[in-house]
């Protein structure tokens, strides 16, 4: 059986450039939908075997459906938020989204990261690039912070026990390094 991606589109400009990468690196079909163009049982009835929750210009509070998703998914197949996507995941687990002390439109940061998950196999310190003007703050023993900034703004999230990841960086970005390996480590648990 072809396995299958939902990529959910969060009306951003970089969705695309998050399918390409997909695209080099997955055999099987990538299927993009706009977060307002599916319901619930879209992942069930369609026998997706992961989903990758795209970046996008609004807040998690505007987008429920995506947290609702989020809620339906992750102890049944992995989940990968991106930047909005994160903060969804975050607020899923109780965690809040605040304003950034400034904000970073395409910025070019470095992090330091667990090595495990997404970042399994990366070296220990990797440049990543910001688009984003909103943090989060974890409120939950179920997440574990997995990458931070110099400066202790979260950069990534992963759930203890099952295969849930977030990432506030764009890994799709050129600024960013590594991204394809990041993307490739999700895939691979497919």
């Amino acid at each position: 059986m072809v396995k299958k991606i939902l990529l959910l589109d969060n009306y951003d400009s970089f969705t695309y450039n998050l399918y390409q990468l997909i695209g080099a690196q997955f055999e099987g079909e990538i299927i993009v939908k706009r977060n307002d163009a599916i319901g619930l049982e879209y992942i069930e009835n369609n026998n997706v075997n992961g989903l990758i929750i795209s970046p996008g210009p609004k807040k998690p509070k505007d987008i429920p459906f995506v947290k609702e998703l989020i809620k339906l998914c992750f102890r049944k197949i992995p989940v990968l938020g991106i930047c909005l996507g994160m903060q969804c995941i975050n607020e899923v687990f109780g965690g809040s989204t605040v304003r950034a002390l400034y904000p970073m439109h395409g910025k070019a940061v470095t992090i330091s990261h667990s090595g495990t998950g997404l970042f399994l196999g990366l070296p220990e310190n990797i440049t990543v690039a910001r688009y984003h003007s909103l943090v989060v703050k974890v409120n939950s023993d179920d997440l574990i912070i997995s990458a931070k900034t110099a400066d202790n703004v979260i950069m990534g999230i992963q759930h203890k026990r099952y295969p849930l990841w977030g990432v506030q960086f764009h890994p799709e970005s050129f600024l960013t390094e590594y991204g394809d390996e990041m993307i490739g480590n999700f895939l691979n648990i497919l």
